[in-house]
């Protein structure tokens, strides 16, 4: 018997965490079907699921489309009928068209009808979140009476603010607090949830249950690692981080009041660790939820590359990963034997496919045409020019998705070939910078990760990690010719894109002003380059793209 209004004392909640993608409707409410079967088997009385799940998060513009909406509703109500049988509640995020507008919604199924509708008020419009062109505001929400329960459904960003939501809700009768969520992944990002909870707890007097999204969409990664704060503020539940999972929470109705029995308190990766496993589940999903069989890249033998192959040969399998070493004549025989080495300890594909004719092809079509200029960036271009149109002359011919492997330091600068090392469809090392692809690079040498198809032991060559890195594009070239050093080139970048530092500040960390000037200049100047770059994971708090959007016709200078 399913009870409405009777005093209850205990309940259980099934908590999941699942990978919904975008757009896939029926794909995304057989998952939840899914789950509530799998809660009911556990004695689940209520199945809490995540922010837009029917719809996958976020689905952008997608919303605009009635009849985009339309699907989400009937999938809605399918489920809604689907609870007459008594078993478990659901509360499932979709988005919905009201009388006013487009809402970010929530609803609350449960004896076989939509029991209610919550509507998210606090609309994110920032970073990466642009909530506000697509939904309209919901009102202020009250408490729903579940089964004799007084809970409250805060969505997201409700619980971010100082809108008081919360605090209403408790002032209005709820008893614990149960929060979907499509919060996105950011190195530290789990301690800032907590913090965020546990204020959210503090001025609530009650218990919250934070349910999070996991699984890839575009650059964003979302990684789960949902939770659960008492009151007392205790941490009562910790599932995992970047794994899917469905899991029982089990409450109890105390004299002051109801609280979380304590559960699993999964470790959390931190780190080089917690990076690598971001990228690898983002990659995983684009290649997997695009319908991509595989994939291909240029094996240089130097750092970014052997990165790359590694995450791609541990999100998707050897057996899926085409290498391949272009060489020209200024490829040294060091990188040949890096290049092979690596491609061996992954167990991955490898071919070797010279540029030299089709280089020197361009050349002469171009010889009457340059005659009595001096040979330059122009002619080193060709080289990764030519290496971009056989990459994608591979993927065009095999299905296979080129990745791209320039790293954010190259980005920022803009040292990297449009329509060259640039081509590709996604990068998973887009937002990191150089010394955090090596740290990456050795933390990888010395663990598999969780989940990882790749193999155990050193997958990138030594002698990669320590040779000074290289276009190899001239004679005896290296990067730091035209960049600064890497600790030094990164500290200056993070200041400017992640802190949005004046150069006067940035100067007071010991950097030179010479070299501040040029470094912010570049970066002003590759925007053009950024914007005809490959989507990427985001890592940092401010990723090139949804994060940072600065005009490419831009003469402003910090001078």
């Amino acid at each position: 018997m399913i009870e409405n209004a009777s005093r209850r004392d205990r309940l259980r909640i099934a908590v999941a965490q699942l990978n919904p993608t975008v757009g896939d409707v029926a794909g995304n409410l057989a998952s939840a079907r899914a789950a509530r079967a799998r809660a009911a088997a556990q004695g689940a009385e209520l199945l809490l699921l995540t922010e837009l799940f029917l719809s996958g998060y976020p689905p952008e513009d997608l919303v605009l489309k009635p009849a985009f909406l339309q699907h989400c509703l009937r999938a809605v109500e399918e489920l809604a009928a689907e609870t007459a049988d008594g078993g478990p509640g659901v509360i499932i995020g979709f988005p919905r068209q009201g009388e006013k507008g487009r809402h970010n919604s929530v609803a609350i199924l449960d004896g076989g009808r939509i029991l209610a509708l919550r509507d998210k008020i606090d609309l994110p419009n920032y970073g990466e979140f642009d909530e506000k062109r697509v939904f309209v505001e919901g009102e202020m929400p009250g408490p729903v009476n579940f089964r004799g329960v007084r809970i409250g459904v805060p969505i997201c960003e409700e619980i971010w603010n100082d809108l008081g939501v919360c605090e209403t809700l408790a002032e209005s009768g709820a008893e614990i607090l149960l929060v979907p969520n499509g919060s996105p992944y950011y190195r530290g990002k789990l301690e800032v949830r907590h913090q965020v909870v546990l204020r959210q707890v503090i001025e609530s007097g009650l218990p919250l249950l934070f349910a999070n999204q996991l699984g890839g969409q575009d650059e964003l990664v979302f990684d789960g690692a949902s939770f659960a704060i008492n009151a007392d503020k205790s941490l009562a539940l910790q599932m995992p981080q970047f794994e899917q999972s469905l899991t029982m929470t089990d409450w109890v109705r105390l004299a002051d009041g109801w609280r979380c029995e304590p559960g699993e308190i999964s470790t959390i990766p931190e780190g080089e660790e917690a990076d690598y496993r971001a990228c690898m589940l983002g990659f995983r999903d684009y290649v997997n939820k695009n319908g991509f069989k595989s994939v291909v890249l240029g094996l240089s033998g130097g750092i970014d590359s052997a990165l790359c192959a590694a995450m791609a040969v541990d999100a998707l399998g050897a057996d899926r990963v085409r290498t391949i070493m272009l060489p020209y004549r200024y490829t040294s025989e060091e990188s040949f034997a890096d290049a092979a080495a690596c491609a061996k300890a992954l167990g991955c594909h490898y071919d070797i496919v010279p540029i030299a004719e089709p280089v020197e092809g361009f050349l002469a079509s171009l010889g009457e045409m340059f005659e009595g200029t001096e040979s330059g960036i122009t002619e080193e271009n060709l080289q990764s020019r030519t290496r971009g149109t056989i990459l994608m002359a591979v993927s065009n011919k095999f299905g296979s998705m080129v990745v791209t492997t320039g790293n954010k330091s190259e980005m920022s600068v803009g040292y990297a070939t449009l329509y060259g090392d640039m081509n590709g469809g996604f990068n998973p090392i887009k937002d990191l910078y150089k010394m955090q692809v090596y740290a990456l690079s050795a933390w990888r040498n010395a663990h598999v990760p969780e989940g990882a198809m790749g193999p155990a032991g050193e997958v990138i060559p030594a002698n990669i990690i320590t040779k000074a890195p290289s276009a190899e594009l001239r004679p005896n070239q290296t990067d730091q010719d035209s960049l600064p050093p890497y600790p030094v080139l990164d500290d200056i970048l993070e200041c400017l894109v992640e802190k949005e530092m004046s150069v006067g500040d940035i100067l007071g960390r010991g950097h030179d002003l010479a070299t501040v000037h040029r470094v912010e200049h570049l970066l002003y100047l590759a925007e053009y380059k950024r914007r005809q770059s490959a989507p990427g994971v985001k890592i940092t708090r401010k990723n090139f793209g949804r994060d940072r959007r600065y005009p490419i016709t831009n003469r402003f200078r910090d001078r």
